[in-house]
């Protein structure tokens, strides 16, 4: 079998060639697309990440492919039609970093409730071994309130349970199995907005979704509170926010997202992105009103970024490989899509 890689990092080359020891291997750290078209193309198989983006001109140049592996959750970067109508079958990452962002959240929590960044700060800065100011709260006996119950949503309420917290959680959809299971309760968003000390988001962005902190319903929420957003910067209207941390009805927020951040279909985009765009987004953040605020924590969107999750993104792939290889395929992009 012949297989190509693109868009490749250092540390992936050993792992692609154990898995394949008797395969011819081609491996690239350029992407492909129309501009950047490779010379040989006699490959079936080709793993390719979110820059290479797969037209149909670049399927032409490749009559032998029977399947396109790509390392990312999102796959539009990927004509999937064009792929249906050649026979060729695309396979994704459907997920990778569950843990890996539940994790952040909570680093986020405990930074903003026992004021761990201002206490290294002040350190750095000062050397001062004052405790002025430093007194936090604890999270044992707080009720946190989880906005979307979907997979990362869902580890969410098993490490809150871990370090002893009441759990709240609002979703569309609920899993009565495991509000059973976990001892937690789903109530409508009013209700946990004015029930938690701590309101972290795991939704997906979408319409319905679109500001769906906002002017109209911050206000509920328990004064001294904490907003965690590891999910998407628009699910929160940035001016209720800041009016109710400038005014103090809220204690603070950590911020993996911003809402003129821009949309990312894909978390991995940024690893690309962020390169590419660095002063722009430099910029942005120095203008931003939310970076003047003490009680305010803003991270650049890194939640997703473990060294295990981006390990377990090649792992899936290449078992993604070896399954259709085998005859028995795995996680294939979903038809109509």
């Amino acid at each position: 079998m012949k297989i190509a890689f693109y868009e490749i990092e250092g540390w992936e080359e050993a792992a692609i060639k154990q898995a394949f020891p008797s395969d011819e291997i081609y491996l690239s750290k350029d992407k492909i697309d129309e501009l950047n078209l490779p010379a040989k193309g006699d490959y079936e198989v080709i793993s390719t990440f979110v820059s290479s983006k797969i037209t149909s001109k670049v399927l032409d140049q490749f009559p032998n492919l029977k399947l396109i592996a790509t390392r990312s959750t999102g796959f539009d970067h990927i004509d999937c039609v064009e792929c249906a109508k050649r026979n060729i079958a695309v396979v994704y990452v459907p997920s990778y970093g569950v843990n890996t962002v539940a994790e952040f959240a909570f680093g986020l929590i405990l930074n903003l409730t026992r004021k761990i960044y201002q206490a290294i700060d002040q350190m750095k800065e000062t050397s001062s071994f004052s405790l002025d100011g430093l007194r936090g709260t604890d999270i044992k006996g707080k009720t946190l309130g989880v906005i979307g119950t979907g997979h990362i949503g869902t580890e969410v309420v098993k490490i809150a349970k871990g370090f002893g917290m009441d759990v709240l959680a609002y979703d569309p959809y609920p899993n009565k199995d495991f509000e059973a299971t976990m001892g937690f309760k789903y109530v409508t968003l009013e209700e946990l907005l004015k029930g938690s000390d701590v309101v972290t988001i795991h939704t997906p962005y979408n319409n319905s979704t679109h500001h769906l902190i906002n002017k109209g319903n911050i206000s509920f929420m328990k004064k001294g509170a904490y907003l965690i957003n590891t999910a998407r910067g628009a699910i929160v209207e940035t001016d209720a926010l800041v009016e109710a941390l400038q005014s103090g009805a809220l204690g603070g927020a950590g911020l993996d997202v911003l809402e003129e951040g821009g949309e990312v279909k894909d978390e991995l985009e940024l690893l690309v992105k962020t390169r590419e765009n660095e002063e722009e987004l430099r910029t942005m953040l120095e203008d931003h009103v939310l970076m003047k605020l003490p009680n305010v924590l803003i991270t650049p969107h890194t939640a997703f970024n473990s060294q295990e999750a981006v390990a377990r993104i090649l792992g899936t792939t290449l078992d993604n490989i070896k399954a259709f290889v085998g005859g028995k395929p795995t996680n294939l992009v979903p038809q109509g899509q």
